[in-house]
């Protein structure tokens, strides 16, 4: 059988024809812009390996948020860096935490911003990891295991007063086995039926996530994440993680990281059709960054190119450090 030949010269000929034809759309609504909260006032503190990106202070972080608003960026996420470390992250649950207060300061001034909290415990833990950790033996060899079931009640306790605060979205990230029932349970027992919980379902042990641990101010001081966060080379476990992820209540399930994995995105997406979000992190920023520096490659192309990319695999919401530039290039 013989095919019509369709005129793929003449539509790709002129900028304004491409456009009409693009078959992938990137726009602001898509972007979420992550920042970093710190207590004090006054500071906007640089991040060393996140050019452009700062720790805020309450007081700071309005104005900017202010500025984001213009912009068209309608949405963000926080993460927390407290004074205040101990063994079980107990000021992640505070109601006078960074976060709590930087919520409620927030949504004072700017009502209208869709503000999502990060819920792990790897900010506000002396000791670095995403839950509270038990000492075990193994081998007759000391070692070290993160206790789920123990985790999951403190994450209960601060996604709580996260909305207390004034939360839109708890976004629980620390891996932990039933981490979303958990804080759904928690959640609708206290009435907040309609506060969504975006979960980071399917986060691979990844190299890309140095520079955020600078941001955050949380590297693990012992080990690694790798006995609770995802094997790279592993895809089909995405989707379990995913599907029970969806399963305990989530309204949006997340990828991360995005660059690497944009086949996890395309598969989740394909099998679930539900709200997905990607995290361009913090070490695929810093590469471009440093190569745009160098005169390497052009940051407004490539970064418009990458964010496409995320949103033809299949993400619905995109979580980058770029959102400010991004929504300024778009304009």
């Amino acid at each position: 059988m013989e095919f019509p030949k369709c005129r793929l010269r003449r539509l790709r000929s002129k900028e304004t024809i491409r456009r009409l034809v693009s078959e992938t759309e990137l726009n602001v609504n898509s972007l979420i812009m992550p920042y970093f909260v710190r207590e004090g006032k006054g500071i906007v503190r640089p991040i060393v390996s996140m050019p452009g990106n700062y720790q805020w202070t309450i007081d700071k972080l309005v104005k900017e948020v202010e500025e984001a608003k213009t912009l068209g960026i309608n949405g963000i996420i926080l993460f927390g860096v407290p004074l205040k470390k101990d063994e079980i992250g107990s000021s992640s649950f505070d109601k006078n935490g960074i976060i709590q207060k930087a919520v409620q300061a927030l949504k004072k001034a700017i009502p209208e911003v869709i503000v999502i909290t990060d819920v792990c415990l790897c900010e506000y833990t002396s000791h670095g990891h995403c839950g509270i950790v038990r000492e075990k033996k193994a081998g007759g060899k000391k070692g070290f295991e993160v206790d789920n079931d123990a985790t999951l009640k403190i994450l209960a306790k601060a996604a709580v007063s996260h909305v207390q605060a004034g939360a839109d979205i708890v976004a629980p990230s620390g891996m932990m086995d039933g981490m979303v029932l958990g804080l759904r349970e928690a959640l609708d027992k206290r009435g907040f039926i309609n506060t969504l919980i975006m979960s980071y379902s399917a986060k691979y042990a990844s190299s890309f996530y140095s520079p955020f641990r600078e941001a955050a101010e949380s590297p693990p001081a012992f080990g690694d994440r790798k006995t609770y966060q995802m094997d790279m080379r592993n895809s089909n476990e995405a989707l379990r993680e995913v599907e029970q992820d969806i399963k305990e209540g989530a309204d949006i399930v997340m990828v991360k990281p995005a660059l690497a994995y944009q086949d996890i995105i395309y598969r989740v997406k394909e099998r679930f059709g539900c709200p997905v979000a990607c995290y361009n992190v913090s070490g695929e920023f810093a590469m471009v960054k440093s190569a745009a520096q160098k005169g390497l490659l052009d940051e407004k192309s490539t970064v418009l190119e990458l964010l496409t990319g995320f949103r033809r695999s299949g993400a619905d919401i995109i979580i980058t450090y770029w959102a400010k530039d991004a929504a300024r290039w778009m304009r």
